[in-house]
């Protein structure tokens, strides 16, 4: 099958662009190889059949930009077994208990991937969780596996340009074109982004703290978040007397804070926004590399603001040390940004930390520049003006926005996690771990402050990345804490350990109910259901294509969502938070649903370049009853489902 071939040559590729540092642990090898891999086959396809799409006019792109990518790593694949030396290869090193530990890691992340997302007997199911994220997401995967969507349009705002990250959608949306079904692309690709950046968290943990165990520690902690809000809840529904029937029957995420109920903390954010898992995967990679440096700059003798001068102002500090090295790196991470552009601002947020802190900072300069200059490329290709729009906005989405008022929100929705790393900041021995901290804390500094989108709550990524990285910290305090320097000193042990314990459960209780949560919520009965076998999906991919524009009620995700079609607007949501001018395109569907004049009725579809209308039995828009008499006398119904229920009218 092409699309497991595909995916082979994801991984072959990927390999052989793994530098030889990357090579010496398995569980570095790995996520480099897949994480690598997807960003030169992705984007080569991706290329290959922009430029035979749009500069040469030829049908069916997307096979000339797989036959571009197959044959190219195949090229690449040739050359390189022809050129390597005939060494007999070490396999990278690893241990038994760190095997067991991945795979687990890989069969749980496979198993809750398809309980949140899978097919069945021709029905998509999806929980009712994450569905919301997955229309907008799978519209653009099947706008590319049924469509040929280039240049690249939002289907949820067709007829503009593309201002959200779609690529990993590309590739989803590519191995369904090769072959592999949807759901079944779409959660593997996913699988594989997010046990690659686990692989890393727990690398990077390992290197810093020198602990395994921290490493499986700070896993764990990605997975189940800290806050108060299991403890209050727990104490609230203790005085009702209703505790035990409310945590047995509650399907909805807790919280105090604004929007902590739409699970932005917790571990359905990777579930909902696989992509995220990508774009931090490769953010992990250039942030790895990187610890060189920081290592080197922290193990000076110096002490003090000694050390600080000299980390900035003598010429040792600036020296560039990799010049081809701090290339790759932006290149990786610039390469990235349409992927997963937050994952991107917050690698760099934190190599600004990283650069403050140790020597060799053009090197860092290097990789900033390339990054953003291949992020402003890509953004000039794909959107029309300014890709984002930084506003300072204090207080990300505190009610108060005073210091207090904001500092209390951050401690309500994240517990003793950044408040407390900020007062164990004076207390770390290491300087190293000092440097790592504050580094870490860039991006959620960056939440507070700072807005890119219309939407101020996406902000919650750049926190949610702080946290995944200083999870190291807080598990490398748990390890040391269980494990102690007591000797026989036993009750000093057992103090310890009830010490870890507790602190342990303070980090995650309330991660672990939001766990129990997503099964409920997710489970049978909570899941939201397309036929994947529709007519009307079918009808309009083989009778629209990305030049079309489908005005439609404003679906979420449905059977014509999954047609991949351009619709004029979609859930407003989507657009709406990644830029687009929902509210004048409300206004003017609105008036064409509902006019009772028919010369404004077409003056007004012409002008919007509609050219099929939709129109579903008993439907409103924004409120507002919807009419098809003026539709009908003017257009000619072209589709009727089989039940009569919907009609589709070209313009």
């Amino acid at each position: 099958m092409p699309g497991i071939i595909y995916v082979l040559l994801i991984f072959l590729l990927g390999r052989e662009l793994v530098p030889k540092a990357g090579r010496t642990r398995l569980w570095l090898f790995l996520p480099a190889s897949f994480g690598l891999g997807a960003l030169a086959m992705g984007w080569t396809s991706y290329a290959a059949a922009f430029a035979a799409g749009v500069c040469l006019k030829w049908e069916n792109p997307l096979f000339y930009g797989n036959l571009v990518a197959m044959a190219g790593a195949g090229a690449v694949l040739v050359f390189r077994y022809v050129c390597r030396s005939k060494k007999k290869a070490v396999l990278p090193a690893f241990t038994a208990q760190e095997a067991v530990f991945f795979l687990f890691l890989l069969a749980f992340l496979t198993w809750i991937m398809f309980y949140v997302f899978y097919i069945k007997d021709g029905i998509l199911y999806s929980g009712f969780t994450v569905y919301g994220d997955y229309a907008p997401h799978t519209a653009m995967m099947r706008s590319f596996s049924l469509g040929d969507n280039f240049p690249t349009q939002y289907p949820h705002f067709g007829g503009e340009d593309v201002k959200y990250h779609f690529m990993f959608q590309f590739l989803v949306g590519n191995l369904e074109y090769l072959g592999i079904r949807i759901d079944i692309a779409y959660n593997m690709l996913s699988v594989f982004a997010l046990l690659g950046f686990l692989m890393m968290l727990y690398s990077i943990a390992r290197r810093i703290t020198g602990s395994g165990a921290a490493g499986v520690v700070t896993v764990a902690l990605f997975f189940f978040r800290s806050s108060f809000t299991f403890f209050r809840y727990l104490w609230e529904h203790l005085r009702s007397g209703d505790l035990l029937k409310t945590l047995a029957e509650n399907t909805s995420f807790i919280g105090y804070t604004p929007n902590e109920d739409w699970g932005l903390w917790n571990f359905n954010v990777y579930l909902n926004q696989r992509h995220l898992a990508f774009g931090l995967l490769i953010a992990a990679l250039v942030l790895w590399y990187y610890l060189d440096l920081v290592e080197a700059g922290c193990s000076h003798s110096e002490k003090g603001l000694a050390w600080m001068k000299n980390r900035l102002f003598s010429a040792e500090a600036w020296k560039i040390r990799n010049p081809e090295g701090a290339l790759a790196a932006g290149l990786a991470l610039g390469l990235t940004a349409f992927w997963n552009g937050a994952a991107v601002i917050g690698g760099l947020l934190i190599l600004l930390g990283f650069a403050v802190f140790s020597d060799g900072k053009l090197d860092y300069l290097v990789t900033a520049v390339t990054a953003v200059l291949f992020s402003v490329l890509q953004s000039k290709v794909f959107i029309r003006g300014s890709a984002v729009e930084a506003d300072f906005y204090w207080g990300f989405i505190s009610e108060d926005k005073s210091l207090a008022g904001v500092l209390w929100f951050l401690i309500q929705m994240s517990g003793i996690f950044f408040a407390g790393a900020v007062l164990l900041l004076p207390l770390l021995k290491k300087r190293l771990h000092r440097v790592l901290t504050v580094s870490c804390l860039f991006p959620v500094v960056f939440a507070f402050c700072f807005s890119l989108t219309p939407d101020i709550t996406v902000n919650h990524k750049y926190i949610m990345i702080s946290y995944a990285f200083l999870a190291v910290l807080w598990a490398g305090l748990l390890a040391g804490l269980w494990k102690g320097k007591d000797g026989s000193r036993r009750f000093a042990a057992v103090i310890r350990r009830a010490a870890a314990v507790l602190l342990a459960v303070c980090l995650t209780a309330t991660g672990i109910y939001d766990f129990v949560v997503i099964l409920r919520n997710n489970g049978p009965g909570h899941r939201v259901t397309v036929n994947m076998e529709s007519t009307l999906t079918d009808w309009l991919a083989e009778h629209l294509d990305s030049e079309d524009l489908l005005l439609t009620p404003e679906y979420s995700m449905s059977e014509t969502t999954m047609s991949g079609v351009m619709m004029y607007l979609g859930w407003p949501y989507y657009a709406w938070s990644a830029g687009y001018d929902t509210y004048g395109r409300a206004q003017k569907a609105v008036e064409i649903y509902t006019s009772e004049d028919p010369a404004a009725v077409d003056k007004l579809v012409k002008e919007e370049k509609i050219t099929y209308i939709l129109f579903e039995e008993g439907m409103e828009f924004e409120g507002a009853v919807c009419r098809e008499d003026t539709i009908r006398e003017l257009y000619t119904m072209v589709y009727q489902s089989d039940d009569g229920r919907i009609r589709i009218y070209e313009t």
